[in-house]
């Protein structure tokens, strides 16, 4: 792996997403896209992928796409029943981390991956506000990968946002983003590719 050529940054202009009672800044060419395309691969085959199994409404689902969660050996993450206990970071994970950290100034602990193998794989609306990331969480977000519709729903406003996350794209959701907003990515049956996306964030310590 050409690490140095490998994980030189791009263009990192963001653009901040017209939203009201929300902190969200997109960066289109985070990543070239020969840095995106060999992180796609290298992701693909150097993680434990699993499709988990969570609770909704009293029933067992199979989660619409693959999952793997890596992080600091304290960060457990919980949501719908299931727990997930963290893999060690690797070379990849720990430089996309580290990119992240410097571009936005925020320390994180932990990523989630999400594996959407095709157009049936999807993430229903959902708000990142487990109460161990914290009243005001920082994620960011690395796609690599197919071009999805990422969609915004606004909690109480009529207001909803849809933006295509483009390969090698960092979308960065801060402030009271998780309080105001749902988030989400639809099933489609337009032939498309498959997409990785990881979500870095912050576990706090519970009591």
């Amino acid at each position: 792996m050409k690490q140095q050529g490998l994980f030189e940054q791009s263009t990192v202009d963001g653009e901040s997403l017209p939203l009201p009672d929300a902190d969200v800044t997109y960066y289109a060419n985070w990543l070239s896209q020969e840095m995106a395309d060999e992180l796609m691969q290298k992701l693909k085959g150097g993680i434990n992928w699993q499709q988990e199994s969570i609770t909704l409404y009293g029933k067992r689902h199979r989660v619409p796409r693959l999952q793997a969660w890596h992080g600091d050996s304290e960060c457990l993450y919980q949501y719908s029943g299931l727990t997930l206990e963290p893999k060690p970071w690797d070379t990849p994970l720990t430089f996309l981390k580290n990119r992240c950290e410097s571009l936005i100034g925020s320390r994180f602990n932990s990523v989630l991956l999400n594996w959407y193998r095709n157009g049936q794989d999807s993430m229903g609306l959902h708000a990142d506000d487990e109460p161990e990331l914290g009243r005001q969480p920082v994620i960011a977000s690395v796609t690599l990968g197919a071009e999805r519709a990422f969609i915004f729903k606004h909690r109480t406003l009529s207001q909803r946002h849809t933006i295509t996350l483009h390969h090698g794209s960092l979308l960065i959701m801060a402030g009271s983003t998780q309080q105001h907003y749902l988030h989400g990515i639809n099933k489609t049956v337009k032939p498309v590719g498959d997409r990785i996306n990881l979500t870095f964030r912050y576990i706090h310590p519970q009591d």
